[in-house]
């Protein structure tokens, strides 16, 4: 009855969506869906913003975080064990600290996952 519930990360295919970064889409429930990330040291994840509202947590490695809003800049530097929220249309990058390991939950559905590059 709830096997849909259940994600087996390993059976997930990887997808290269910047030079540095393997994104797995974990899947979606009735209000939030998920993402997986692996990033190479000192790759980017460029400026992008989303109506949904994302709460991030860093398992390994780390991040420097950017915001802008239109009116304030800032940078913040997190480490494994470190999480981040982040609003919705809030304009934002990454760029990973070491090798990175990281979980992403959206609500409501992100609709515009990052696509695949060669």
């Amino acid at each position: 009855m709830y096997e849909d519930s259940i994600v087996l990360r390993g059976k997930i295919r990887k997808q290269k969506t910047a030079q540095g970064v393997l994104m797995q889409n974990l899947g979606r429930g009735k209000l939030m869906n998920a993402l997986h990330w692996n990033m190479d040291d000192g790759s980017i994840v460029d400026w992008h913003s989303h109506e949904a509202e994302q709460f991030g947590y860093c398992i390994k490695g780390g991040f420097k975080i950017f915001y802008d809003d239109g009116n304030i800049q800032e940078e913040y530097e997190i480490h494994d064990g470190d999480c981040y929220f982040i609003p919705p249309n809030v304009s934002h990058k990454f760029i990973a600290l070491g090798e990175t390991e990281a979980i992403d939950i959206f609500n409501p559905i992100k609709e515009d996952i990052p696509k695949e590059i060669e």
